[in-house]
């Protein structure tokens, strides 16, 4: 049986069957957001590997991810700060690729869908002095 490479495409096809996911691009190359928050765009600084993938998530769930599996998941010193996780589109396995997606996307899709339109998270402090 064939397997089907692991490239930006397939990563577009999940995504993109996901609601409310959106194209953009920005910095040279194609972007997806949920509601016009980052979820995953290929890896463009120079600090990445060829072929890597950024997805958005937190700190801990980056954390886990490295350690489970480090030959898949990674971050570089420039990725420290940022809320994601390089993923090596060569060592990972497409249904792991779905699953992670997928739970980038929950994330994300809660964030965004929890704030009220109009409304700053830090703009109430402002109108109280």
């Amino acid at each position: 049986m064939t397997t089907r490479p692991i490239d930006f495409a397939l990563v577009r096809q999940i995504v993109l069957s996901l609601p409310d996911v959106e194209e953009s691009s920005g910095r040279g190359a194609a972007s997806l957001k949920v509601r016009g928050k980052l979820l995953t765009c290929p890896a463009v600084h120079k600090s990445a590997e060829p072929h890597s993938l950024l997805v958005s998530m937190g700190f801990d769930e980056r954390a886990k991810l490295i350690a489970m599996d480090p030959d898949v998941y990674y971050v570089t010193d420039h990725y420290v700060n940022y809320r994601s996780v390089l993923v090596r589109l060569s060592r990972i396995r497409e249904g792991a690729l779905r699953d992670l997606l997928d739970r980038a996307w929950r994330t994300l899709n809660e964030q965004t869908s929890t704030r009220k339109p109009g409304v700053r998270k830090h703009g109430a402090s402002s109108t109280h002095r």
